[in-house]
């Protein structure tokens, strides 16, 4: 009986494991990109001349994802952390290619990470320069999902 009872405890601490990771509740869906393509392009606003495009962060994902913006474009990401802190991390070389040389991301001020409280938001400012595939993740720990946490920048050549 003792053995049963550390079972069923046990398999209830999984249970309620999976459920905090929040993994369970997100059906696939052949569409998922063409939506997070159409909202990123609903979430756009204009600061003077520069396109703001408004970004989500919460419990392990950025939304939307995939962003995709034109080279030579100049850009605003707005990050809101909507339900605890997180960061935001974008290195100005596109995925695979030599960390040296000029970046493909020129940004108006670059840091590490950008921390970001609950509630509040952050600016990102770059000019897209080089086409290419440029992968964002959270740089504050923000739970067990915290690694998984990514999302990208597709800058589409003009």
């Amino acid at each position: 009986m003792r053995g049963a009872a550390w079972r069923i405890s046990s398999m209830i601490g999984l249970v309620l494991l999976i459920l905090a990771s929040g993994n369970l509740a997100r059906p696939a869906n052949a569409n998922g990109n063409a939506k997070a393509i159409a909202a990123a392009a609903v979430s756009v606003q204009a600061a003077g001349n520069v396109p703001v495009i408004e970004i989500s962060a919460k419990k392990y994902e950025f939304d939307p994802s995939p962003i995709h913006v034109k080279q030579g474009a100049k850009v605003q990401l707005k990050i809101t952390a909507t339900d605890h802190d997180h960061g935001f991390k974008l290195l100005p070389y596109p995925d695979g290619a030599a960390q040296t040389g000029d970046p493909g991301l020129i940004f108006a001020d670059h840091q590490d990470c950008w921390k970001i409280e609950k509630g509040q938001s952050v600016t990102v400012e770059f000019e897209a320069k080089t086409p290419g595939t440029y992968t964002f993740k959270c740089c504050n720990f923000c739970g067990f999902g915290h690694g998984k946490m990514k999302g990208q920048l597709i800058v589409d050549p003009s």
